[in-house]
């Protein structure tokens, strides 16, 4: 399959003082969350491919999650914009796919709905929330079945910047988010690969040369408190431009945080 890819990145985080520094977050319109792209009909045929044929990959959920992915599906339907179409138990996609309403677990159904990965996180025993639920069709370098069921501390082990005080803030910021508070940061990856679905282990490295790097992957990750369950959504639109579209401006600041260019 040929590289999915956006023309353009509606934001540029490292451009944007309140996303540059960790954890970089800002406050989100629910008008703002779910994202209708250049890239839907791309990425969403490649979502609906993983989910059949590799779901073991992609979809995890555990025991307690269910309500939430319940309460999740019928916020996404509330907030699908006007490319889509409601018929009686189906949705209508904009790009002209029908998804069943029932038939399928909630947030397979769900994740059929948007350009997002949906990630479930509730509170753990000890207060920390925990990745209970997701469909993640689009890692970036990070494996589902390696982090499902664990705590944020131990999902982000692997990532440098993220030592116990950031792990404290990250865990504040998860208790503070209220469901009329959402809130959304976004962060900026080089890759020299344009897949989309790129899981790696923790053990295995990274093992792009420097300089070699032509696409930047960034996420535009949006936390939504569930009313009803508590739980917090954590979802992913992910972006894939070439790094040549990318405005002069864009370039030079991403230079000086990257040596790639």
């Amino acid at each position: 399959m040929s590289a999915i890819l956006q023309q353009h990145l509606p934001t540029i985080p490292w451009l944007v003082p309140a996303l540059a520094r960790l954890p970089g977050v800002l406050p989100l319109s629910m008008a703002d969350w779910l994202v209708v792209d250049e890239a839907f009909d791309g990425q969403m045929a490649l979502r609906d491919q993983l989910l059949a044929e590799r779901p073991d990959a992609v979809y995890a959920m555990t025991p307690g999650a269910d309500a939430a992915a319940e309460e999740l599906l019928a916020l996404i339907l509330d907030h699908l914009g006007p490319g889509y179409q409601r018929q009686g138990d189906q949705v209508i996609r904009p790009d002209g796919v029908a998804v069943a309403l029932d038939g399928a677990p909630p947030l397979i159904t769900a994740a059929r709905l948007v350009q997002e990965d949906l990630c479930i996180h509730q509170p753990g025993p000890n207060g920390e929330h925990v990745l209970t639920a997701a469909v993640l069709c689009f890692p970036a370098s990070w494996r589902l079945d390696e982090k499902i069921g664990r705590p944020l501390s131990a999902i982000h082990a692997p990532v440098a910047a993220y030592d116990a005080q950031m792990a404290a803030r990250v865990q504040r910021l998860f208790d503070a988010i209220r469901p009329e508070r959402p809130l959304w940061r976004q962060n900026a990856l080089i890759y020299a690969d344009p897949a989309l679905h790129q899981p790696r282990r923790e053990a295995t490295p990274r093992r792009d040369a420097p300089g070699t790097g032509r696409y930047l992957r960034s996420e535009k990750q949006c936390f939504v408190r569930l009313e009803n369950t508590d739980a917090v959504v954590f979802s992913i639109h992910t972006y894939l431009v070439p790094l040549t579209a990318l405005p002069a401006q864009a370039r030079a600041g991403l230079a000086q945080i990257h040596s790639v260019l």
